[in-house]
């Protein structure tokens, strides 16, 4: 199968590519290089916006079956900063991608969106039909993509998946991004320099690894899940006290942050139901947070040495 993968250079995208290869598909990969530089081996990497009016002659002469739609503005932080460039990338470069995969012939688009449309919940975990309540200019890219995937398969008949990921974190992350912090604690503590928690350190999150996440996308690139958003997480909330204390362990240091104010834009709480995952993909979260994060803080030490 052709596969097409936005932010195929990215944290996420790089190891999605990785996994496609070696399930033997042909794989493509766009970036603009701005999210990472993760080239994978097996990938024929276009550098390119994906905003950019040329996508859709680009991806029409690759000719994918399948358009995993990665690529994005990642920050909540700068999407309240500068939200006209979070919709130019979010919102307009997945209508872009969208427009492609159809002129393209694409069987279907699987979509990255996030836990973030689900705002302040009624209650956690949450379940994949909650009400969308975006409370950051970044979610609401999010649930705007969403709505542009319905309308394509509506209108035009292009299949799509929607997965929302709860907070992912792995080997190549970087800080931006809701699971950035994993990245910031451990460059940080495997350095020796001073970490903070924003709040009081008993906002929560869904944590979730990255070849999890990824073993997600695979199973949505197929027949299953056509036309549905999909949780992609544990249902598990871990505060973020207690997120630093299980960092500062894998690393083997001190476990004395310092504390600073909340953040505009962040949630006080979250975790995403998978159920319907389990059920319609076949997919669980399988990696335990303190392996995962065993592998995550082995991957940053072996940067530093």
């Amino acid at each position: 199968m052709r596969v097409l993968v936005t932010g195929a250079a990215g944290f996420i995208g790089s190891h999605l590519a990785d996994r496609l290869v070696s399930d033997g598909h042909e794989v493509a990969g766009l970036d603009d290089m701005s999210g990472g530089a993760n080239e994978r081996p097996g990938v024929d990497l276009w550098r390119m916006d994906v905003a950019a009016p040329a996508l859709a002659d680009r991806v029409k002469g690759f000719g994918p079956e399948v358009v995993c739609h990665l690529a994005a503005q990642v920050s909540v932080r700068r999407s309240v900063e500068d939200p006209r460039h979070d919709a130019r990338v979010n919102v307009l470069g997945t209508a872009n991608v969208l427009e492609a995969a159809l002129r393209a012939g694409s069987r279907k688009v699987v979509f990255t969106s996030s836990c973030a449309v689900y705002g302040v919940p009624d209650a956690l975990p949450v379940p994949n039909d909650a009400p969308l309540r975006p409370a950051s200019p970044y979610a609401a890219s999010k649930v705007t993509g969403e709505v542009y995937a319905g309308m394509y398969r509506r209108l035009h008949g292009l299949d799509f998946t929607t997965l929302a990921l709860a907070n992912v974190y792995g080997p190549r992350q970087t800080p931006e991004g809701e699971a950035g912090v994993i990245s910031i604690f451990t460059d940080a503590l495997l350095a020796g320099r001073p970490t903070r928690v924003f709040g009081d350190g008993t906002q929560t999150r869904d944590y979730v690894y990255v070849l999890d996440v990824v073993d997600a996308f695979a199973r949505a690139a197929g027949e299953a899940g056509g036309g549905g958003r999909f949780n992609v997480g544990t249902g598990r909330q871990t505060t973020d006290r207690d997120l630093h204390a299980l960092v500062a362990g894998a690393a083997g240091a001190p476990d004395d942050p310092a504390f600073a104010p909340p953040r505009l834009g962040d949630l006080p709480a979250m975790a995403v139901d998978p159920s319907a995952t389990e059920r319609d993909l076949g997919w669980t979260a399988r990696t335990p947070l303190a392996e995962g994060l065993a592998a995550t803080v082995a991957w940053a030490r072996s940067r530093t040495t």
